[in-house]
């Protein structure tokens, strides 16, 4: 079958409600807390206010949503969508009796709003999944109203990161990582955690999506997990993103050596009582004409 914008799409929404969502569902406390400084910046830099009405794209587990519920106050409203129906069925439990947020299981390719338009798209790190991203961006901007803003974080380059190259490269050495891609068949499209890392591609992805100005910014941090328990924090590891997929399909025995190689490297990152691992994201804001 021809590798399509169609066919990327599908095998995205498929993962998401298969094992890569139910390990998100699993480990979204953990993740909540070491993605803290992230929501923070982003929320400083989209400016919701108290009565408008906000979109969460990708909303997860729910815990955007609830701060942006917060944030918009009785006279505003939320509304988070999600192609996840394992991890939507988190954030309806968390978001239970917060009556100005709503949740809705959609796909941003297709979802079409009910009622006014948004002043503001919010998402953090749900954007970089779409299979056939100038559409998505095209659609959603049609429920934005003239001179609203679509705000959201996507991870730089990998290489930018060693949260995930420093436990990827120990798991590496027990689990030999698959073969680059031919440099004669690029498959810079294909969605994924790092999809949005050269920001030139994702400016011009939102200029064919019809938002005529955009403003980006770096936002670097450090993501911590707990030092007390060297050996549960790199099993946790295990499961995040590049990690995730290179151990996915291994025995319980290649990940258990693989989690001891990352324990392994993790001490020269501790700082008090946590692991601290540098990372950068973007920070986008498209402006709707």
């Amino acid at each position: 079958m021809p590798d399509t914008a169609a066919t990327r799409h599908a095998r995205q929404i498929e993962a998401w409600n298969g094992l890569m969502g139910a390990q998100w569902a699993a480990s979204e406390a953990r993740t909540e807390r070491a993605l803290a400084p992230v929501l923070e910046a982003l929320l400083a830099y989209a400016g919701p206010s108290p009565g408008q009405r906000v979109v969460d794209v990708g909303c997860g587990a729910g815990g955007t949503t609830q701060r942006l519920a917060n944030t918009v106050g009785p006279a505003g409203e939320v509304t988070g969508i999600d192609v996840s129906a394992v991890i939507l069925n988190a954030a309806r439990a968390r978001l239970a009796g917060t009556e100005n947020a709503r949740l809705e299981l959609a796909d941003a390719l297709t979802w079409q709003r009910t009622g006014a338009p948004a002043d503001l798209l919010f998402s953090r790190f749900g954007v970089m999944f779409f299979g056939d991203p100038v559409a998505a961006f095209a659609n959603l901007r049609q429920s934005l109203k003239p001179g609203g803003r679509f705000a959201f974080a996507a991870w730089a380059a990998l290489a930018d990161n060693p949260w995930i190259t420093v436990p990827l490269a120990a798991a590496a050495t027990v689990v030999p990582p698959p073969p680059p891609p031919d440099p004669d068949e690029p498959h810079g499209d294909e969605p994924g955690q790092f999809a949005f890392g050269n920001p030139a591609r994702v400016l011009r992805i939102l200029h064919d999506a019809g938002f005529p100005a955009v403003d980006l910014r770096a936002f670097d941090f450090a993501m911590r997990f707990p030092a007390d328990d060297l050996a549960q924090t790199a099993a946790g590891m295990t499961t995040m993103g590049n990690v995730g997929r290179l151990l996915r399909d291994r025995s319980e025995a290649e990940r258990a050596q693989a989690a001891e190689a990352i324990a392994a490297v993790l001490p020269p990152y501790i700082q008090g009582n946590r692991v601290a691992l540098p990372a950068r994201v973007w920070l986008f804001k498209a402006h709707n004409a």
